[in-house]
């Protein structure tokens, strides 16, 4: 039972609220830091504790109104200039406003905090009497723990190394599977639609779920902020389609008593094309609704650069851009661990240590710049930093030592893919395990969560002046531009980001090369996957398109025997189930639905399967097609 029966919304109210605040007073006590003297920034770190704690006062939250006030009166006494701000007495304010987090976090979980540490206690209270040790180093905030590996919670694949469509059919009608050898014999629409059709309700358990859910799990990922001003946009577009529709029903209702002169056809034009430019509007006017600035998201960051500098005995400064650059409200939370690894392994691995930029003639503050920007469809993240930049000839040579590459493969490297060796699962520079770094895990947990996003990642260096990771995301993952390819009749979705171009394929330029098909494309010998073989169709003809398509890992030529064009697909999730290779479903603009593939995951179905070889790729002497392996 919640200790908070009856006061949900007031709780997570003062959540939502005092989270923001808490979240500004951790980067201005930063700002602090490098401006010990200013007063301004003292009274609105004051005035933000002061709200917490009159927040937690009228939730009974007795433990936490006790470590703010003491607290309130430390930054009472320095905003009066009865104390200094030293590093010492910020690391204890530090230490405390992370245990106030912990405490939010206790309040989220429907339970009242427990009390502060006594240490801190008898810390915050030295502070308070002017007597904290200047050598005191007990209360330094610990760096943020490393993020877990693990990525975020998704719904669960069907086992096995290939579409278990049996498995599909029975989860969405409740019948027993059959015995099956490819999706020929489980229809493709009945599954979509039954997928599509199946309510919450249907779920089982569902009529029965306990009421009481621990508010956490009720509202953390489903609640947004929205601008007032944007309601009404949708409010008013709401209205003008009524209106529409009035004006349409009058218009049927003429032609079906016999009115069809050309006034009539021609109000009916106009009224349809009215509607369909206030839908698009509506559209267009709801996405805006899901967009949020990603100065929320950036606000947490310059604590954990702080915390962990001071740690590795650094000095950065975090510097945010774009902070009101709009993103997608779902890609945020999405965002917030790969953002954590980028700004970690910059000021731990990129940035060099006060003596060392000395040395090399730089100032020894030393820059991690985070910035966001819209360009086109796109929101591009930066985090740059102006440390010692990436050695290529190094990394190769570390990746080599690892077993990770071969000494052939590490010769044909240019720069650009030298770089990317740090997204290998199991790849570090680190001469030594710390709790920041040296496992090799983290990178390459970077580039998989900005794939789920449909993003990429790219590295920037320059030997001796610094780094830079660019990230680049769909603007809304709500819609997908995605390319249609068919196998047979059946028509599949596959992001058009990973999309570089459509070509014919020619029996007779199809080679084999290791035992697998594959082409020259511009002078770049590229492997051939079929379609059918991805997905474990019996391949019925010689596929005549190939689409040119470009992962993080590599490219491939995509064997399809025709295309049917371009769409913005509209993503439905497969919340219950999802097969391994399907990312969700989509309805067309001629109402058919299809399944959006998941192409990462195809392409890791193959690491058990033999390579498609030609002679299996193409008509044996122009009548016999070998299947697809």
């Amino acid at each position: 039972m919640s200790d908070f029966a009856g006061m949900e919304d007031l709780l997570q109210d003062f959540l939502v609220e005092a989270g923001d605040l808490l979240s500004g007073v951790d980067n201005k006590l930063v700002d602090l830091e490098r401006a010990p003297h200013d007063r301004g920034l003292l009274n609105e770190i004051f005035r933000g504790f002061h709200t917490i704690k009159g927040g937690a006062g009228f939730l009974a939250a007795h433990e936490l109104v006790t470590l703010c006030h003491l607290t309130e009166n430390l930054f009472d006494k320095l905003r009066n200039g009865e104390l200094l701000v030293t590093p010492e007495c910020l690391d204890v304010i530090l230490a405390a406003t992370a245990t106030v987090r912990e405490m939010f976090g206790n309040l989220e979980r429907g339970m009242q905090p427990r009390a502060a540490e006594p240490s801190l206690i008898e810390e915050l209270k030295l502070a308070i009497a002017g007597t904290l040790p200047a050598a005191n180093k007990a209360a330094v905030a610990a760096p943020a723990a490393p993020v877990a590996a693990a990525p975020a919670a998704a719904a669960p694949a069907v086992e096995g190394d290939d579409l278990d469509w049996n498995a599909l059919y029975a989860a969405v009608t409740g019948g027993a599977p059959h015995v099956a050898t490819s999706l020929a014999e489980v229809p493709v629409e009945q599954i979509i639609q039954a997928a599509v059709g199946r309510r919450a309700t249907d779920k089982p358990g569902a009529q029965n779920a306990p009421t009481g859910r621990r508010m956490d799990e009720r509202t953390r990922d489903n609640s947004i902020r929205v601008d007032t001003s944007r309601l009404d946009q949708v409010l008013n577009l709401s209205g003008e389609i009524g209106l529409t529709k009035n004006r349409l029903n009058a218009l049927r209702s003429d032609i079906l008593n016999g009115k069809n002169d050309t006034e009539t056809l021609q109000a009916l034009d106009q009224a349809v094309s009215q509607l369909d430019l206030l839908v698009s509007d509506l559209q267009n006017a709801v996405m805006k609704t899901r967009m949020q600035p990603v100065g929320r998201l950036f606000q947490k960051y310059p604590r954990i650069a702080r915390d962990l500098a001071r740690s590795l005995g650094k000095d950065v400064e975090l510097v945010l851009e774009g902070e009101d650059t709009e993103i997608d409200k779902t890609m945020i939370e999405d965002l917030a661990d790969p953002i954590i690894h980028l700004i970690r392994n910059a000021v731990d691995h990129g940035i060099e240590q006060p003596h060392e930029r000395i040395e090399a003639g730089k100032p020894e503050k030393s820059i991690v710049r985070l910035e966001a920007r819209q360009e086109g469809d796109h929101i591009v993240i930066l985090v740059a930093d102006d440390g010692r930049g990436m050695n290529a000839e190094r990394l190769r040579a570390k990746a080599v030592e690892k077993g990770l590459i071969s000494d052939e493969e590490a010769n044909t490297m240019d720069e650009r893919q030298s770089y990317n060796l740090v997204f290998l699962p199991g790849f570090s520079t680190a001469s030594q395990v710390s709790d920041v770094s040296g496992r090799g895990v983290g990178m390459d947990v970077v580039r998989t969560n900005i794939q789920k996003l449909n993003g990429t990642i790219d590295i920037r260096s320059t030997l001796g002046a610094g780094t830079t990771f660019e990230i680049s995301l769909p603007l809304t993952l709500a819609i997908l531009p995605v390319l249609l390819v068919c196998l047979r009749d059946q028509p599949f979705a596959v992001p058009l980001s990973m999309v570089r171009e459509i070509l014919p394929i020619v029996p007779n330029e199809v080679q084999e090369l290791g035992g697998r098909a594959t082409m020259v494309v511009r002078g770049e010998v590229l492997p051939i996957y079929t379609l059918a073989g991805l997905l474990g169709w019996p391949q019925s003809q010689i596929p005549e398109y190939g689409v040119l398509m470009q992962t993080a890992e590599q490219s491939f030529v995509l064997a399809i025997d025709s295309f049917a064009g371009r769409e913005d697909a509209v993503i439905k999730s497969l919340d219950d189930f999802r097969p391994k290779g399907v990312a969700g479903v989509t309805t067309l603009s001629n109402g058919q639905i299809v399944l959006i593939l998941d192409m990462k995951e195809l392409l890791g179905n193959l690491t058990d399967q033999r390579p498609v070889t030609r002679r299996q790729l193409l008509l044996e002497e122009g009548v016999t097609l070998l299947a697809a392996a």
